[in-house]
């Protein structure tokens, strides 16, 4: 058995309490890879085409405010 369909069976297995606070534990470790995907991307300037569009959108008058 892989260990996806190890983890999935076990998963179903957890009580109504144990499976909040699993989903409580995964959606900050998922946020928190998530933030260090960006970060890592953004120091290697991946973002920088973007920012740049975004910034020349801005600047001739394709935003609005929020």
């Amino acid at each position: 058995m892989s260990r996806v369909k190890d983890l999935e069976s076990r998963i179903q297995e957890l009580s109504a309490e144990e499976l909040t606070a699993f989903r409580e534990w995964f959606t900050k470790f998922d946020a928190d890879i998530w933030d260090q995907e960006l970060e890592a991307d953004a120091k290697a300037g991946k973002l920088d085409a973007l920012a740049e569009r975004v910034l020349r959108d801005h600047h001739a008058g394709r935003s609005t405010k929020l």
